[in-house]
């Protein structure tokens, strides 16, 4: 089977090194010159584990191609995937369609045989529509078929979760491009993944419904950690309580600074417009949005206070930048909101990040960038974990305790037990549990 992808960015990219490692013969186009040369010479545009290594292998088979020609990559594809971005839109917070409206229209004039058009990209109710609306304005004659086929990659596990879903959703119409769809994804039936077939509407909203759903999971637990710190209980333990309860389930209740990345804010934003727009508003997910907003702000203001009410002058050292582990992506990172509150109330901030620092450059310039997480240390007046990277999970205390001017740790996170933290002379405030604070002691020499 022969297929094209639109669009060379996260999902199109990690879906299309996944489809050339099934034996798929795979072409992926994008309009960027610069970003199909670096992925022609073997170079990832983004940090994925095992990217890499996936793409050059296929590339090396001849299975999988990058190239900017979009109609060369179209002729002869069984099915063509728009894999573009759909950023927010400024104003309304809507998603931004004009990519995925460009690649059909490109599509449609470069379509010469039958292929089924699957939007790929996450996309409003009623998107698959317009798109078959494009599609038979510019080929007229005919000779496609419409898919909504939603991925479910998270960033640092995408190639595990595409190889090993809990489900893969098609929405379609036709019965020629459920068997297509059915037939690229068949290796996948010796794992007996579930494969849900539906309209392309409900395709469509099933996206948008999981990310919202995860989304106010993260934004209960994150409320009632608020709870355990006014009343004495520890969230870890709560979650652990509830968690268990199979209705209810352990994932994505842990307590931190908020959600971000490229998925979850910008698809409950665009979730809240559909809703509005169809006269049926959505105030979970509405009020969702709003706290963990909030949220980030409020975790300046957490920092400050445990830095005694004031940073001004205070030299604080971060470590992680990204919105989780295992990515280089700043998007909606509680980072961009957290960290240019502290500098604007006087704070120097030195922070490290395994993957994320080039990134972070672009978009918080002010900061001052170390080599490893333990030059952040030095002197500083607080350490700060704001990204679990496991190689922040088992840092050396008794060196962390004697690199601080101030024993202080602030751990947004959870990483660490309150006890070692304690018992290691340093004082530590986390999320949801209670304060520990370390009896004075004197430093060692350096």
């Amino acid at each position: 089977m022969r297929i094209a992808i639109i669009g060379t960015g996260y999902v199109g990219l990690v879906s299309g090194a996944c489809f050339s490692e099934f034996g798929v013969e795979v072409a992926c186009v994008d309009k960027d010159d610069a970003k199909i040369a670096r992925l022609q010479r073997g170079e990832m545009p983004i940090f994925e584990p095992g990217l890499d290594t996936l793409v050059a292998n296929n590339a090396a088979a001849g299975r999988i191609s990058f190239t900017t020609d979009l109609a060369s990559a179209v002729a002869g594809a069984e099915a063509v995937f728009i894999a573009v971005g759909t950023p927010s839109r400024r104003g309304d917070g809507h998603a931004d369609l004009s990519y995925v409206f460009a690649a059909a229209e490109e599509i449609g004039r470069a379509l010469a045989d039958y292929a089924v058009v699957v939007t790929k990209s996450t996309v409003p109710v009623g998107t698959g529509r317009q798109v078959a609306a494009i599609l038979r304005q510019t080929r007229p004659q005919g000779g496609f078929d419409v898919a909504s086929n939603p991925e479910f990659l998270r960033e640092g596990s995408a190639i595990e979760d595409f190889m090993r879903p809990d489900r893969v959703v098609i929405g379609a119409d036709s019965d020629r491009a459920r068997a297509i769809l059915r037939a690229l994804y068949r290796p996948l039936y010796l794992l007996e993944t579930p494969m849900v077939f539906t309209d392309i509407e409900t395709a469509e909203l099933i996206k948008y419904a999981a990310n919202a759903f995860l989304a106010t999971k993260i934004t209960f637990i994150n409320e009632i950690a608020d709870l355990c710190e006014r009343v004495g209980a520890d969230v870890q333990e709560v979650a652990k309580g509830i968690g268990l309860d199979g209705r209810i389930g352990r994932k994505f209740l842990h307590a931190g600074p908020g959600f971000g990345g490229s998925c979850f804010p910008k698809d409950c934003r665009a979730l809240v417009r559909t809703a509005r727009e169809a006269q049926a508003p959505l105030s979970i997910v509405e009020t969702v949005v709003q706290v963990n907003e909030a949220r980030k702000e409020r975790m300046a203001d957490k920092i400050v206070a445990a830095c005694g009410g004031s940073v001004a002058g205070k030299t604080l050292a971060v470590l992680g930048l990204t919105f989780k582990p295992n990515t280089d992506d700043m998007r909606d990172s509680p980072s961009l909101a957290i960290l240019p509150r502290l500098t604007t109330a006087g704070a120097t901030i030195r922070v490290f990040d395994p993957e994320g620092m080039e990134e972070a450059r672009k978009v918080l310039p002010d900061l001052v960038y170390c080599t490893d997480a333990y030059e952040t240390m030095h002197d500083a007046d607080a350490l700060v974990l704001l990204t679990e990277w496991n190689a922040f999970r088992a840092l050396d205390l008794v060196r962390v305790r004697n690199l601080l001017a101030t024993p202080l740790v602030i751990d947004l996170r959870n990483v660490y037990q309150p006890q070692e933290m304690l018992a290691a002379g340093l004082s530590y405030v986390s999320i949801g549990r209670a304060v520990e604070t370390a009896r004075p002691q004197l430093r060692a020499l350096a």
